[in-house]
């Protein structure tokens, strides 16, 4: 099981990213998937995520309007389009599928302390002028 992301960089404020992460080992189709970002000194932020039973949605308040998350079962390749970034979203994206079918929504937010069954490397994104 493995994944990878990719699509990080430097942007203006203001610019948009759209971070890509590729799965191999299993179908995310079949998984609650989800995007998680840690910047340096913070917790862990939950950022989005996608639950496999009825395809809803959840997004942190501070993406919403902002960032689209999707997926693309045929190449088996979730996304976090990211639009309208500021500095505050500066951090490494980590994207995570679970071993459920539901995203663990609990009072309005993913906890920071909840971990998905499979997690890979982070992709850099850096918001600066």
């Amino acid at each position: 099981v493995q994944l990878q992301a990719s699509g990080g960089g430097l942007v203006q404020p203001g610019g948009s990213l759209r971070l890509s992460c590729a799965a191999s080992g299993f179908n995310l189709d079949y998984n609650a998937i989800g995007w998680f970002r840690q910047a340096p000194g913070k917790e862990r932020e939950w950022v989005s995520c996608i639950s496999s039973r009825d395809g809803s949605v959840w997004y942190v308040d501070s993406a919403k309007g902002r960032f689209t998350m999707s997926r693309d079962n045929g190449k088996n390749t979730m996304y976090l389009q990211m639009y309208s970034l500021k500095p505050e979203d500066t951090a490494v994206y980590y994207c995570a599928a679970d071993s459920i079918r539901v995203c663990t929504v609990i009072n309005g937010i993913i906890p920071s302390g909840y971990d998905m069954d499979y997690s890979g490397k982070g992709t850099q994104v850096t918001v600066s002028s």
